[in-house]
């Protein structure tokens, strides 16, 4: 059985303890369908429209709940609204355009060793990263 990104979330929800209310549930898969990048106050809409039994503060509650554990990263591109990303695997990459503001996003990973030298020189304990480059795409160079 191959197990959806919405389970993965709610495993680890209820791996720490936490309770999959309805309300949870159907904030996980907004934010699943979303693609994972979506500002809070979107997904308050989306959630709503599908299940209006959900309060825009439960969202809220639930965005901080999944940032604390690290599931999900709050990022800024200019927009002034944080966006929420997923944090798949603990990690996430992008490349960002500094003149079209285009975002390019990336699944290779090439800082874990980067990640794992610079806890080591810290004495850290690197659970997670995001990662972002900027630069100009091919549209604006």
């Amino acid at each position: 059985m191959c197990e959806t990104q919405t389970d993965q979330l709610e495993a680890a929800l209820a791996d720490k303890g936490y309770r999959l209310t309805k309300a949870r549930r159907a904030i996980l898969q907004a934010l699943v369908t979303s693609g994972g990048h979506i500002s809070a106050d979107d997904l308050a809409d989306i959630v709503r429209r599908d299940a209006p039994f959900v309060g825009r503060m439960t969202v809220y509650r639930t965005l901080d709940l999944l940032s604390e554990l690290g599931l999900i990263r709050p990022v800024y591109q200019g927009t002034g609204a944080a966006h929420y990303i997923l944090l798949t695997n603990g990690h996430h990459h992008h490349m960002v355009c500094t003149v079209c503001s285009a975002v390019i996003e990336f699944d290779d990973c090439v800082v874990e060793e980067m990640a794992q030298l610079v806890g080591e020189r810290f004495d850290f304990q690197v659970e997670g990263h995001l990662v972002e480059f900027y630069g100009r795409c091919s549209n604006c160079r």
